[in-house]
């Protein structure tokens, strides 16, 4: 028979789970492990988030994100414009420098701000991403936006960031002076 927690002994077994996992782990298998509905888990992730835990939610599951690991000290966010035959290749442009996209957020007109954590750190998570987007049938977030976008980039040091960006301007995604 299960042990039944409360609410503090459960978001702390949570915690535990995402930091023993090396990747994202769904709702629906922590409540199995809890013995709990995924309703609950979604509630008890958004109490977590309002205490500052670095939860972030993917398309993949929850994953405990530690942003000041000793590898991965820097981070900037860019803006960046393409169409989506070329999401890939910008991708792979960050990913093969040393980054990792954290995110995807757009401006939008009405609803303001709008982000989306996505946390591609290789080629395997961009190419996930990507036929994912591909077969689905909702269009990208940058499509609301004539294809402008933002990313947070983390990398090891400035360095980096500024060979990624140096790399995306010369492909021509890179906007250096976005308009409000």
């Amino acid at each position: 028979m299960q042990r039944v927690l409360d609410g503090d002994q459960r978001r702390g077994e949570i915690i535990q789970i995402l930091s023993k996992s090396n990747k994202p782990v769904s709702g629906t298998e922590i409540a199995k492990i809890l013995g709990v509905s995924r309703q609950v888990i979604v509630q008890d992730v958004a109490l977590l988030r309002a205490t500052n835990k670095n939860i972030l939610s993917t398309n993949k599951g929850y994953v405990l994100f530690e942003p000041q690991s000793e590898s991965e000290k820097c981070k900037k966010t860019i803006c960046v414009r393409h169409t989506t035959e070329q999401v890939l290749d910008e991708f792979y442009t960050i990913v093969d420098l040393g980054g990792r996209i954290l995110d995807v957020v757009v401006e939008h007109d009405l609803y303001g701000q709008i982000a989306v954590d996505l946390i591609i750190a290789n080629r395997q998570d961009a190419e996930e991403f990507y036929k994912k987007m591909l077969s689905s049938q909702v269009k990208p977030l940058k499509e609301l936006t004539q294809n402008i976008h933002y990313h947070t980039i983390l990398a090891r040091d400035e360095k980096t960031i500024e060979q990624i960006e140096q790399s995306l301007l010369e492909k021509k995604y890179l906007i250096l002076d976005p308009q409000p």
